[in-house]
C-alpha cells in the first residue's frame, strides 16, 4: 500500500511539473494527452523543461535529487538545457536527529558513544541525501588526542532506495514504450547505473577504501590532501577519516585575499586529474565544488583538499590503450583512425561506414585545432560528440561516462579559476610522456620487469622441457636430436673462446697503455 500511494505521488507530481511532455512529445494517441490536461488542469508550464524537471526531483526528495545529479553527468543521453539545469542540484536536505546518529555509532560498535570518541559533537556540520558528518575526537593507538570527521548512513536508507527504485525501473519501462524520444534516452541503462552507484555510495566502508587508495596514490605528488581513515572506526554505516580544515575552493575572492596563486592553483587541478586517471587509472570522480577545499595552513598552503569518495571511476589496461591511440590519432588529425578504433571496439555497429563517421568526427574537432589553444574547450568538443555519437548509436562505456564528467568538472572549476587556462597545453605534455609510456620501449621494460619472475622460474627448466618434449615426440629422430645438441655444444665453446680472446685482447690494451703511461712518467 505504502509503494503504491508512493507511486501516485511521484505520477503527480511528474503531471503536476509538466514531465509528461518530456516523453509524449512524439505519442500519437490524442486521448492520453487529454487525461493528462484533465488530471493536472491550472498546471503552468512556462518555465523550461529543465527547470521544471529539476525542481520536480527537488520535489520528490534526496533520492531523486541523486538521481537527477546522476542524469546530469550522462551527457550523451540528455539534451543540453536539461543537463545543464540537472547539474544545478546540490544536496540541500535537511539534517536528520542527531540522537539518530548516535543510536547508529553505537549500534555499529557496541559501545556507548563517550567510550568511542574523546568528544563527540552532536550538531551535524554537513548533511546530505546519503550520510550526515559530525566533528569528534578521538585518541588514537599511539594516545594521541586527534581530530576527525564521523561520516554516519541516513537510517533507513536502504529500503527507501529499494522502493524508490523500483519504481524508477517500472517508470522506466513506461517511457521507453510510450515514444521514441522515451526509448532514445534509454531510461532502463540510466537507472540501472544509478542503482550500481547509489548501492555502492551506501557502503562507506567501500567509500573509505576507495579514499584510502586515492591517499596511497597521491602521497609524493604534494598537490592534493586526502584524509587518513582510521580504519577500527570504520564500518558500513559509519566512517572515521582525519578532520580536513580548508576554504571551499567556490570562496576564490577569499582565496585570493589570502595569497593562494589561483592560475597554478587551476593547473595543479589540472595535473592532479590527469595523474589519476592516466597515471594510476583510478580516479575522484565527483569532483564538484562542493567536494573540494584548499588548504591555508602553513605546512600545507595552497594545496587542494579532496572530500567524498563515493564515486570513483576506474580505468583497466585496455582502456588506457584504447585512449591513447585515440589521443594520438586526435593529436594528429587522423580522424580516419579515430572512426576505426570506434568500430574495432564495439562501440558502433559493424554495418556503420567509416567516411561518414570520420567525417562526422572531423566536422566536430578540426574548428576546435584551428582555433588559438587558450581558446579551446575540451568541454564543448565532448559535448558535440555526445550529439555525435547519438547519431551514430554510439554505445558509451560506463567507466569512460565518468571520465568525461569528471573531466567537464575540472575544465569548468578551472575556467572559475582562471578564464585564461589552457587545459590543451595544460594537458598535453602529460599526455605525450603518458602515451610514450604506454606505446613506447618503457612499457615494454615495465612489462618485463612485471613478468621477470615468472620467467626466472621457468627458464632454468626449459632447455629440459624442449629435450622432452623432442625425445617424447619425435623418438624415431633421436641421432638428430644428439647431433643438434653436439652442435649446440661446438656453438657454445666457440662462443667462449671467443669471449676469452675479446677479454684478453682488452685486458692486453689495458696493460701496453698502462706500460706507455709509466715510459712516459
Amino acid at each position: 500500500m505504502v509503494r503504491f500511494f508512493r507511486g501516485i505521488t511521484i505520477v503527480w507530481v511528474a503531471l503536476r511539473y509538466g514531465l509528461d511532455e518530456l516523453v509524449l512529445s512524439s505519442f500519437s494517441r490524442p486521448w492520453v494527452r487529454l487525461l493528462t490536461r484533465l488530471v493536472t488542469v491550472g498546471r503552468r508550464l512556462d518555465a523550461p523543461r529543465g527547470q521544471r524537471l529539476r525542481e520536480a526531483l527537488e520535489r520528490l526528495g534526496p533520492i531523486f535529487v541523486k538521481f537527477g545529479q546522476v542524469l546530469s553527468t550522462r551527457r550523451d543521453l540528455m539534451p543540453q538545457d536539461i543537463a545543464d539545469e540537472l547539474a544545478l542540484l546540490q544536496d540541500r536536505v535537511p539534517p536528520f536527529d542527531p540522537q539518530i546518529a548516535i543510536a547508529t555509532i553505537e549500534r555499529s560498535f557496541g559501545k556507548p558513544i563517550d567510550q568511542i570518541f574523546v568528544s563527540f559533537e552532536r550538531e551535524p556540520v554537513a548533511s546530505a541525501s546519503i550520510a550526515q558528518v559530525h566533528f569528534a575526537v578521538i585518541r588514537d593507538r599511539q594516545g594521541h588526542e586527534r581530530e576527525v570527521a564521523v561520516k554516519v548512513l541516513r537510517p533507513g536508507m536502504l529500503a527507501v532506495i529499494n522502493k524508490d527504485l523500483a519504481l524508477m525501473r517500472m517508470m522506466a519501462g513506461w517511457v521507453e514504450s510510450l515514444s521514441a524520444d522515451g526509448k532514445r534516452l534509454k531510461p532502463r541503462e540510466v537507472v540501472r547505473e544509478f542503482d550500481t552507484y547509489l548501492h555502492d555510495e551506501l557502503d562507506l566502508v567501500r567509500e573509505a577504501a576507495n579514499a584510502a587508495q586515492l591517499r596511497r596514490n597521491m602521497d609524493g605528488l604534494d598537490l592534493v590532501l586526502i584524509p587518513e581513515i582510521f580504519w577500527d572506526l570504520c564500518h558500513n554505516d559509519v566512517m572515521v577519516m582525519e578532520r580536513m580544515k580548508g576554504v571551499p575552493i567556490s570562496q576564490v575572492q577569499r582565496l585570493r585575499e589570502a595569497g593562494v596563486d589561483i592560475p597554478k592553483l587551476a593547473r595543479d587541478g589540472v595535473t592532479i586529474f590527469f595523474t589519476q586517471v592516466f597515471r594510476d587509472g583510478f580516479f575522484h570522480a565527483d569532483m564538484h565544488p562542493g567536494n573540494i577545499q584548499v588548504s591555508l595552513d602553513a605546512a600545507t598552503f595552497g594545496r587542494y583538499v579532496s572530500l567524498d569518495f563515493g564515486i570513483v571511476g576506474s580505468l583497466t589496461e585496455v582502456d588506457k590503450e584504447y585512449l591513447a591511440q585515440n589521443f594520438t590519432a586526435f593529436f594528429r588529425r587522423d580522424y580516419k583512425r579515430v572512426a576505426e578504433l570506434h568500430i574495432e571496439s564495439g562501440w558502433v555497429p559493424q554495418a556503420t561506414r567509416v567516411n561518414e563517421l570520420e567525417a562526422a568526427i572531423r566536422s566536430v574537432c578540426e574548428p576546435y585545432f584551428d582555433r588559438p589553444l587558450k581558446e579551446i574547450s575540451l568541454g564543448m568538443v565532448l559535448l558535440r560528440l555526445f550529439q555525435t555519437s547519438r547519431r551514430f548509436q554510439v554505445e558509451i562505456q560506463p567507466q569512460l561516462v565518468l571520465l568525461q564528467k569528471t573531466l567537464l568538472n575540472i575544465e569548468g572549476l578551472g575556467r572559475q579559476l582562471d578564464p585564461e587556462l589552457d587545459l590543451w597545453s595544460t594537458a598535453k605534455p602529460f599526455l605525450e610522456k603518458w602515451m610514450l609510456e604506454q606505446m613506447g620501449p618503457q612499457r615494454l621494460w615495465r612489462e618485463l620487469k612485471a613478468q621477470a619472475p615468472r620467467y626466472a622460474k621457468i627458464l632454468p627448466e626449459l632447455p629440459y622441457l624442449l629435450h622432452e618434449r623432442l625425445r617424447h615426440e619425435h623418438g624415431p629422430q633421436q641421432a638428430q636430436l644428439q647431433q643438434l645438441l653436439a652442435e649446440q655444444r661446438r656453438t657454445n665453446r666457440l662462443l667462449q673462446a671467443l669471449l676469452y680472446a675479446g677479454l684478453g685482447f682488452v685486458l692486453g690494451l689495458v696493460v701496453v697503455q698502462a706500460i706507455v703511461r709509466i715510459s712516459l712518467w
